[in-house]
């Protein structure tokens, strides 16, 4: 049985993903991923490398915290970095260094381009308030508070576990569930009675490895089968689909 939230009817809280699910700053990230990326393999490679693509972003670094993403993609070319240290300047050919230098491309493009919601989402995030369940934030961004303010949409979440968060209390990103399990854990809602709600392959990834209560896929980019295949139980375009009315 679902409720008019186009949920379980045990379902006590809901976990939403930022970039993506929230915002529309998931092609913002994949835009400054090629950029940092294609430049680096150009230097690296001169002007044959193969470029970043649309793919490598989907299995190599959406959903994941930045350095993850950094050594997975350039694992997937065979390519090692020193780790560095959170603080290495962009141009510091370390780990830390690439994902800096793509931290400073996104917050540039978001200065100049602005943050948009989803008012799908939002309409529905006030509708899952107003019948008594509560909100988490989950973001591997580091930049998530800003953003949500930028959007007056901090005031929809009971609790926030963002990259600085997840760093203060080392907890692994996704594929990994900690901090979606750290999300529930802070509501004081079992995972069974969570719902996961991600757009990204790693996201569903940590929401079948959880064992969430739910886990809703939001397809923006034409990715159904594959968030099915990563563990969605349920994959829409738009939250607006699952119902609810606030």
């Amino acid at each position: 049985m679902t409720t008019q939230l186009g949920l379980p009817e045990d379902i006590q809280a809901c976990l939403f993903d930022l970039d993506g699910v929230v915002t529309k700053t998931a092609v913002v990230h994949a835009a400054a991923w090629k950029e940092t990326f294609d430049a680096f393999l150009r230097e690296r490679d001169g002007e044959d490398f193969r470029p970043f693509t649309d793919a490598d972003y989907d299995e190599y670094v959406d959903g994941r915290p930045r350095a993850d993403g950094v050594r997975s993609f350039l694992a997937s070319r065979g390519i090692e970095l020193p780790e560095g240290s959170p603080d290495d300047p962009p141009d510091a050919p370390t780990v830390h260094g690439v994902g800096n230098r793509k931290n400073a491309l996104l917050l540039e493009k978001i200065r100049t381009q602005g943050v948009e919601a989803y008012d799908g989402t939002l309409r529905y995030i006030d509708a899952v308030r107003a019948q008594g369940l509560r909100t988490a934030i989950v973001s591997s961004s580091a930049n998530t508070r800003d953003v949500l303010r930028s959007i007056d949409a901090d005031r929809l979440f009971d609790v926030r576990i963002d990259g600085v968060v997840a760093a203060e209390r080392k907890l692994p990103g996704k594929p990994r569930p900690d901090t979606f399990l750290a999300a529930a854990r802070d509501l004081g809602v079992e995972p069974s009675r969570a719902a996961v709600f991600e757009d990204a392959l790693a996201g569903m990834d940590a929401g079948r490895a959880g064992r969430f209560g739910y886990v809703v896929g939001v397809d923006r980019v034409g990715q159904s089968d594959a968030l099915y295949a990563h563990g969605a139980d349920r994959v829409v375009r738009d939250l607006a689909e699952l119902g609810g009315h606030a």
